[in-house]
């Protein structure tokens, strides 16, 4: 029997990873969530910016997809989501656009969502599939709900998962640490910018 508890027992510890045919994924860089104003600010979201787009920028460069994964609600309608969480990104609201710092050139790809994770309900993965990627690198806000729930379903999907840390942002210190411990042990890799540049 091992003498390691069950936290312990983990193949890879999530610092190691390639870049075999990689999309990156913003998730939720929008005004509602990262500008004053705002309806659920998370004040830390302008931290990611810089990082974000250096990464953007290195993508591009080397032909890489570059996809927004979007919060997206219709107005006036009832949304499950409104349960549990304010009411925020109504559809052809300021909100609900990305920040003016990330805005999508015309050649990214752009998928709206109605609950946390990019993959549920969405074509995200019909997208992927279609563009051949393998590996799938996760910013945005925040990580421990939207960013969380998108490298679950990425994961069970079959795709490679790496997480920079200086490019995502959760509702506090602890949640931040804590989602990423479980995305390295669990789910993929977690580095940061620089180093997954550095590997394009």
């Amino acid at each position: 029997m091992s003498e390691k508890g069950f936290a312990e027992c983990f193949v890879k510890d999530g610092s190691s990873f390639t870049l075999e045919k990689p999309a990156i994924l913003i998730v939720d860089m929008l005004n509602d969530f990262c500008k004053e104003g705002g309806s659920m600010v998370l004040k830390e979201g302008a931290e990611v910016y810089g990082p974000i787009a250096a990464l953007i920028a290195a993508g591009r460069a080397r032909g890489c997809p570059i996809i927004y994964v979007n919060d997206c609600h219709r107005p006036g309608k009832y949304d499950r989501e409104f349960d549990k969480r304010a009411p925020h990104c109504i559809d052809g609201t300021w909100g609900a656009e990305v920040v003016s710092e990330l805005a999508p050139a015309e050649e990214d790809y752009c998928v709206k969502k109605r609950r946390f994770s990019g993959f549920f309900q969405t074509d995200l993965d019909l997208i992927l599939r279609e563009l051949g990627v393998k590996t799938v690198i996760v910013t945005g806000v925040v990580t421990n709900i939207c960013v969380r729930s998108t490298c679950h379903d990425a994961f069970f999907l079959g795709y490679n998962v790496v997480v920079p840390e200086d490019c995502v942002r959760a509702t506090g210190p602890r949640e931040q640490a804590s989602t990423l411990w479980d995305i390295a042990t669990h789910f993929g890799a977690v580095s940061d910018s620089g180093q997954v540049i550095a590997k394009f």
